[in-house]
């Protein structure tokens, strides 16, 4: 797999790649928890939802946040991130032009940046949201969720409380055109300990079946 250091708003950012040998495969940008609180692009979960989308076919690229790793700048509390995860996509589809569509995973702080993201890029078309954290995080720019996709979390997280999880999901839940999928995991934790591999297995199940054509809503293509 190899890495990547690629122009960011505050500096050079640090990067894992997985090209597709298929030009018109879909791109996926799997965005890491906290810099704060340890998170960087070699999380486990973060690892193995690149291998995830990888796979199945997909260009795939994690990458370290600034001030994260080999990442140049400093933790700017979500707006620089955001930027940093714009630049992240615009650097791979200026490698593969052809590809037409895009996914967006993020994990607990991540995914808070990847809602954000996809309110951004009209070709994002599907996302998996791990942990999110609508008790901490504002989440009220997604008004409204342009693009169908997967929720998921733990019944015993603590970090992000079901309930207020359960807030997001149902405000999601009134919107048309768009399919939010939920899932939640008994006895889970924000940390996911000892179910790694179920996680993995859900969201696996999860992307199979849109992939398939299930899940989500036919719609009109959103442009760029």
């Amino acid at each position: 797999m190899p890495e990547v250091i690629f122009n960011g708003p505050a500096g050079r950012l640090e990067g894992r790649y997985q090209p597709s040998p298929e030009r018109h495969a879909p791109i996926a940008i799997i965005l890491h928890p906290h810099p704060r609180f340890g998170g960087t692009m070699n999380n486990p979960i973060v690892y193995n939802l690149f291998y995830m989308f990888q796979k199945r076919g997909f260009t795939t690229l994690r990458f370290n946040f600034r001030g994260i790793g080999r990442s140049q700048g400093e933790f700017d509390h979500g707006q620089g991130e955001l930027s940093d995860a714009a630049a992240a996509l615009d650097y791979i589809q200026a490698i593969h032009p052809d590809s037409k569509s895009c996914w967006v995973a993020g994990y607990s702080f991540g995914a808070w940046i990847g809602m954000q993201l996809l309110m951004r890029r009209p070709e994002i078309e599907g996302f998996i949201s791990v942990a999110p954290q609508p008790n901490t995080y504002d989440f009220s720019f997604l008004a409204p969720c342009p693009s169908s996709g997967l929720i998921i979390h733990g019944d015993q997280d603590k970090v992000a409380p079901p309930k207020d999880v359960q807030g997001l999901v149902d405000k999601l839940h009134t919107q048309k055109g768009i399919t939010i999928t939920q899932k939640t995991m008994i006895g889970a934790n924000h940390f996911f300990t000892g179910q790694d591999d179920v996680l993995i297995d859900e969201c696996a199940d999860y992307l199979d079946r849109r992939l398939n054509g299930e899940l989500a809503e036919a719609r009109p293509k959103r442009l760029r």
